[in-house]
């Protein structure tokens, strides 16, 4: 077995330690099991999407209409519009 040496902040190294203390195991012990549920166990995520990045900004400017997504005159415009834009001589 590898030995490897952490430097932790004291406030992790007193949690570390209490709960090491409490499930009566060393401290040793208890980083490999974190480190086993961690990196072994859990299934691998993918990376966050650029929603889950700005999902804090999301909404937070108002469009000072707030039918945008159910008036279906506008759905209709925005259609139109997007039809428009692909077209190569913009004529539709």
């Amino acid at each position: 077995m590898n030995a490897l040496s952490v430097k932790l902040p004291n406030e992790l190294f007193a949690r570390l330690a209490n709960e090491a203390r409490r499930r009566n195991i060393d401290r040793s012990t208890l980083v490999r099991e974190i480190l086993e549920r961690t990196l072994v166990e859990s299934p691998e995520t993918d990376p966050p999407s650029c929603a889950d990045l700005a999902g804090d900004l999301v909404g937070s400017v108002a469009s000072g209409r707030s039918n945008l997504a159910t008036d279906s005159e506008l759905l209709e415009q925005a259609a139109l519009a997007d039809h428009v834009r692909g077209t190569s001589d913009g004529s539709s």
